[in-house]
């Protein structure tokens, strides 16, 4: 029993020991790597660029010691060398690939060359020669010749064993530039023969193919390595002739998606710490406009790019997805910043009025791609570094005195000694910084922004905007509309307890917020309960995996904004004032006065539906209603109607409710599809609507605006009751 004893106190002394070394190394790794190791459960992000415009070996050197130095915020598989992706995005270096043209026997011509890099299936034969195929028909299609194809070198023994086992074939196509170089016309170009490539490879189901990029401008290398294995795997990096203007970085930390090599960051565009909360409405609006979307710039090729977003896709892709939608259409690098991850600028009173113009009309035109984010971004030109409205992703910045702009997640990426440094510091919320490389000038947060706001008449264009406000919030209260006896009756049907009136209702009038409770759902699932659950109570635990703090939109007035939106939605391709023709509300909550006002004011072009159905009339009763719902939401929107109301107020004993949150994404979707949503605002009037998470999934299920008619009619009998006290 001593020996035993004896030799448990020895593991225990070796095992701290191991730790403690383990534990003493990492923090001496970091410390020399100057990392700061706090905040390390998300990706790393960040960026080398020269101010001045001109390529150099130093800015793609510095790119690559800089991911090397992110490697602690990337996680690891078991077999020690799988990551969730790493990757870097330089300029095309063009002699590289000259020299490598003329080995094959070609003689380059002076126009600049286009390289696509590409992910091809590595195991089915058959289908990696039929991508070569689809590949080269569009580019050629197009006009556009090809000097063939480039086997990538890599190194296999900086892979993992899942990383290799998964591993593309990883080649690049190398194509000849127009004689007369009009470098945007060709980037234009290559991005539309991506997206058709895309389409035809979709179509014939041909898997793991993946265009990392094809561009005249950027390249990408990137794979399912650890970060400081990239240069080692790809050899190519290593090579002197790789000179570049910018070096976009990014080490991935999979949260909501599994890891691939297709999702390795960067993206075409930007890379992208953070994560998209308001993903699947964005995407579902996204699929929206691409009804409304022209542009002489794509012409007849503007059907090629859709879908805008890819299936499978990432938040972060999706978001680079349409960010590179935008910069194509026409918009520059910072202005589809602003567009899609805006600062917050409504109730910022030290907004200049030219700056709050701006973000109400990109207001008007997309909606923003809401969460925590920090990114990088290049459209050939610019290269920026940017946050979100809150601030909630760090992006820390460093300009040197020979002209480099280092920007990431964090300090000491790139050693720097502090005699060489001019300018350093952190960007707040809503900040960007930018590098025009064309005319080799740095730009921080205000001047852009500025510059931007001055770039069109926005304060003439957001005068279009109608905002009701003042029209639907009357000074009078709202009278009680149903007797005691009905009262009851209608609070009954829409499921309502004495605990949700007590315990949710109550401290909400006498506190003005929701009330106080622990995270989570831990009562039984509706399928096992004998009472009844709303279907709300489905999305409680449907949230994004990370520790993001929660947001309160009043009393975070500062960086919060619940500006509603009524009426058609225009072309985002578009820049004109014809996109602010809209009615506007500060809120998508509406009192019961405020609903009758706004229903006053919209008049002939509202029309109601009626969310109730007889439940006798079998058990798909609910299913045909839902189907007859929709069939005349799609009348009445073909028939002119550009306000629709979706009311569960003719329940009776014969008639029951349709679940509101059901009723309305219903209808959303069923426009989406028929390619009429835009067309069309959604107001819901809803009994069952209680609390706030109820109010939170009816807007992210496609409501514009939500009246709680039962829900005030309960806190006006409380009150006549006396429950509130003097208040």
């Amino acid at each position: 029993m001593t020996e035993g004893k004896g030799n448990q106190e020895k593991l225990k002394l070796s095992t701290a020991s191991y730790v403690d070394r383990f534990e003493a190394n990492a923090s001496r790794l970091q410390n020399e790597a100057g990392i700061d190791t706090d905040g390390r459960d998300a990706c790393g992000v960040g960026l080398v660029a020269a101010i001045d415009g001109k390529p150099s070996r130093a800015v793609v050197e510095a790119g690559i010691e800089a991911l090397k130095a992110l490697w602690h915020r990337g996680a690891v598989d078991a077999d020690g060398m799988t990551g969730d992706g790493a990757g870097i995005m330089v300029e095309i270096p063009q002699e590289f690939f000259r020299d490598h043209v003329a080995r094959t026997g070609h003689t380059a011509s002076e126009s600049p060359i286009a390289v696509g890099m590409s992910f091809l299936p590595r195991t089915d034969l058959e289908a990696q020669e039929r991508c070569r195929f689809i590949v080269e028909a569009e580019i050629l299609k197009f006009g556009y010749s090809i000097y063939g194809w480039r086997q990538v070198p890599i190194d296999l023994s900086a892979l993992g064993e899942k990383a290799s086992a998964t591993r593309p074939e990883i080649e690049q196509v190398m194509i000849e530039g127009p004689a007369t170089v009009d470098m945007e016309k060709f980037e234009r170009d290559l991005f539309v023969i991506r997206k058709t490539i895309e389409n035809r490879a979709r179509e014939e189901n041909i898997r793991d193919f993946y265009i990392c990029s094809l561009s005249c401008r950027s390249l990408i290398y990137k794979g399912m390595f650890l970060a400081e294995q990239l240069s080692a795997f790809y050899p190519d990096l290593l090579d002197k002739r790789f000179v570049s203007r910018f070096a976009l970085y990014h080490q991935r930390y999979s949260t909501n998606t599994f890891p691939t090599w297709r999702l390795a960051q960067p993206f075409r565009m930007l890379a992208h710490n953070g994560e998209i909360n308001t993903l699947s409405g964005n995407v579902n609006w996204m699929r929206s406009h691409e009804t409304r979307m022209a542009s002489e710039i794509f012409g007849k090729h503007v059907e090629d790019i859709k879908p805008v977003i890819e299936p499978g896709n990432s938040d972060s892709a999706s978001l680079d997805n349409v960010f590179e939608l935008l910069v194509r259409g026409g918009r520059t690098a910072p202005m589809t910043k602003c567009m899609m991850i805006p600062d917050a600028w409504s109730n910022k009173t030290t907004m200049s009025q030219e700056l709050r113009d701006f973000f109400s009309y990109c207001n008007c035109v997309m909606e923003p791609w809401d969460g925590p984010a920090a990114i990088t971004a290049t459209d050939g030109r610019w290269v920026l570094g940017g946050v979100d409205r809150n601030g909630l992703r760090p992006m820390r910045y460093t300009i040197t005195i020979d002209g480099l702009l280092i920007m990431g997640s964090e300090a000491g990426m790139v050693p720097v000694r502090e005699t060489e440094i001019i300018e350093k510091g952190r960007l707040g919320p809503g900040q960007m910084i930018a590098v025009d490389l064309r005319e080799g000038k740095l730009f921080h947060d205000a001047e852009l922004k500025q510059q931007l706001a001055m770039s069109q008449s926005y304060g003439d264009w957001v005068e279009n905007m109608t905002p009701i406000d003042d029209v639907i919030r009357p000074a009078q209260a709202a009278a009680a509309e149903y007797s005691n006896a009905e009262l009851r009756q209608r609070q009954v049907a829409a499921g309502y307890t004495l605990e949700e009136l007590e315990l949710l209702l109550q401290p909400m009038v006498e506190n003005a917020k929701e009330a106080t409770g622990s995270m989570g759902d831990d009562t039984p699932l509706a399928v096992l309960s004998d009472e009844y659950r709303g279907l709300h109570h489905f999305f409680r635990q449907s949230f994004s995996q990370v520790t993001n703090p929660p947001i309160d939109s009043l009393r975070e007035y500062r960086v919060m904004s619940l500006k509603t939106r009524l009426g058609n939605l225009g072309n985002i391709l578009d820049e004109d004032e014809s996109q602010t023709k809209l009615l506007q509300l500060d809120s998508p909550v509406l009192s019961n006065a405020g609903y009758a006002a706004m229903r006053d004011y919209l008049g002939d072009t509202a029309v109601v539906l009626d969310c109730t159905f007889r439940p006798e009339k079998g058990d798909n009763a609910l299913r045909r209603a839902i189907y007859k719902l929709q069939r005349i939401a799609e009348d009445a929107v073909r028939g002119g109607a550009a306000h629709l109301i979706l009311s569960d107020r003719n329940i009776s004993v014969e008639r029951v409710a349709m679940p509101m949150i059901l009723a309305t994404a219903a209808v959303h979707n069923h426009l989406i599809e028929n390619a009429l949503r835009t067309y069309t605002s959604l107001n819901v009037r809803s009994a069952e609507c209680l609390d706030t998470h109820y109010f939170a999934v009816l807007v992210g299920v496609g409501a514009s605006t939500v009246n709680a008619y039962l829900a005030q009619e309960t806190i006006i009998d409380r009150h006549k009751r006396g429950l509130f006290g003097e208040m």
